[in-house]
């Protein structure tokens, strides 16, 4: 596979000349721990749907990536081959990245919530050889699906199926025979191991382009973000960090899989998003650490509240994908008794800007934090030119930590000569440097060409006593262009209605102009995977009036 990162080379000299790119690859660091700490436990992987745990130690770990890395040698996978995998937090997902990385291949993780149709598109797109699935996960059949696939995947060699059981099972090609001890083992191993700026991720993000873009990334440009990440908020050896976030997306790639093991510290995966078993998890597991959406927070907020059972080893819960609501920081706070974190980011540049552990508490809801070492920020107006502090308008980027580009659409890598990345965001810097994201540039409503502050809107609801979830979307009128319509999730046993919502927005003295013109309740919102509010489902159930 010949890897398009053009974004790369340009900015080398001076990541190198700063410190910024270590020139290291996630093999010197489990090396590292191989050497330094090989019988302190890594990895505890739990799987909810059958109740198991399975642990392992640096030590372990190191052998059975170098034995899965030689099997998938046996099985035609070189230097810059794209192995693919639609996993759950499960060990092998960790385990065939660090795998991959021994020989020079290149994970894609791919959502298990992908079906026919995305996983046609990336599969043939990133001309995958290997993919690796689950035999079922959540009650769907992954090796049915996949078997129906493959005819039309001229690129993909081999299925390898988790619990499979028959010729193309995991354990038996994979994880159970000793290919380590191979007389050609170390050969292997040894042979093609990747340089820091070859691609070692393949991931893929959805867009405003009408099809997924595949993003790429080096270990210099992961690990780049990793680093300051890690430094900002205090994390070192003796941190266990749980992940219940998808390691298929960047949250839990980054700092789920590699982060824990640069640190030298340890990683608990759930593969299934359940509240009460991740309290359980935080307190048997001594867990210290962990980053998800704000769902997950409101969750686990709640369910300690209500359990009565407190979490004591948690320091720091970091948020992202969404503002924090501010009585929701000031809940989870004191039930958790750990310091709330507010973060962006995205696949293409892993996390910009986060606020520091010392920074007052209101901070986490009112800002999306300040930018980490080795990255600059800036907004600007249409022409490009920058504005100044509290004045809205597109988010640019760059950062030690930008991908290479998008895999073969190098028109749609976003970034000038400069080397600032349009993020794509709308958004503003306070005068301290903080920035607040008000919304997706396709996401801002223009009301008879008033801008409505979407991000504030939403905020002030969050307050009502009646809300549990709120999405403020556009919808399109003959004489104003657009009005906006919020979207509510009522708490429990609670309602809202239009009256009611106008009626709290006057008492928050928001101007008129700003007032939704309209109130639909569901049960539910369209959602990712992680949490996040799925504002272009909404936007088109609108359009099409479904809501």
């Amino acid at each position: 596979m010949e890897f398009d990162a053009v974004l790369l080379a340009p900015r080398r000299a001076e990541s190198i000349a700063k410190g910024y790119w270590r020139d290291r690859t996630i093999n010197d660091d489990l090396d590292a721990c191989l050497a330094g700490c090989p019988d302190k436990i890594a990895l505890t992987a739990v799987r909810l749907e059958t109740n198991a745990t399975r642990r392992f130690t640096y030590r372990e770990v190191a052998t059975l990536a170098d034995r899965i890395a030689v099997g998938l040698a046996r099985l035609g996978v070189g230097r810059n081959d794209v192995v693919a995998m639609q996993l759950p937090n499960w060990w092998q997902f960790s385990l065939l990245y660090l795998a991959c990385s021994r020989i020079g291949a290149v994970l894609n993780p791919l959502m298990p919530i992908f079906r026919e149709r995305e996983l046609s598109f990336m599969l043939k797109h990133g001309e995958a050889k290997v993919m690796i699935v689950p035999k079922t996960f959540r009650n769907f059949d992954h090796e049915a699906m996949m078997r129906g696939l493959m005819p039309s995947l001229p690129s993909l060699r081999r299925l390898i199926v988790v619990d499979g059981g028959g010729a193309d099972d995991f354990d038996a090609l994979l994880a159970v025979p000793e290919w380590e001890k191979e007389p050609d083992a170390q050969s292997i191993l040894t042979s093609s191991r990747p340089e820091p700026d070859d691609i070692t991720q393949l991931i893929y993000t959805s867009g405003t382009t009408g099809e997924p873009k595949g993003v790429m990334h080096s270990a210099n440009t992961l690990m780049a973000n990793i680093i300051p990440y890690a430094q900002r908020l205090k994390l070192g050896a003796d941190d266990i960090v749980l992940m219940a976030s998808p390691m298929a997306h960047q949250t839990g790639f980054m700092y789920g899989l590699m982060m824990p093991i640069m640190l030298k510290a340890s990683a608990v995966l759930q593969d299934v998003w359940e509240p009460a078993r991740a309290a359980d998890l935080i307190r048997t597991e001594k867990a210290t650490f962990t980053m998800a959406s704000t769902p997950f927070l409101t969750d686990l907020t709640r369910t300690v509240a209500e359990s009565g059972k407190p979490v004591p080893s948690l320091r720091t819960f970091l948020c992202a994908g969404a503002p924090i609501p501010g009585p929701l920081v000031e809940q989870a706070q004191a039930g958790l008794g750990a310091k709330i974190v507010s973060a962006w980011g995205m696949t293409e540049n892993g996390a910009v800007t986060l606020i520091n552990l010392d920074d007052d508490d209101r901070l986490a809801s009112t800002t999306d934090g300040c930018p980490l070492p080795g990255v600059e920020v800036k907004v600007v107006d249409a022409d490009g030119r920058s504005l100044p502090a509290g004045e809205t308008g597109k988010l640019l980027v760059r950062a030690c930590s930008n991908f290479g580009g998008y895999l073969k659409r190098p028109q749609w890598n976003g970034t000038d000569p400069e080397g600032w990345f349009d993020s794509g965001d709308l958004a503003y810097i306070t005068p301290a440097g903080y920035i607040r994201i008000s919304g997706r540039s396709k996401d801002v409503i223009i009301r008879g060409g008033e801008n409505i502050p979407v991000v504030e809107v939403e905020a002030l609801l969050y307050k009502h006593p009646a809300v549990a979830q709120v999405a403020i979307v556009a919808y399109p009128d003959e004489r104003l262009g657009e009005r906006a319509c919020a979207v509510v999730v009522p708490k429990a046993g609670e309602t809202i209605d239009f009256a009611g919502m106008t009626e709290f927005l006057k008492a928050h003295k928001l101007a008129i102009q700003y007032i939704p013109e309209k109130l639909i309740v569901r049960d539910a919102m369209p959602a990712t995977p992680s949490g996040k509010i799925q504002k272009f489902r909404l936007r088109d159930m609108l359009k099409a009036g479904e809501l």
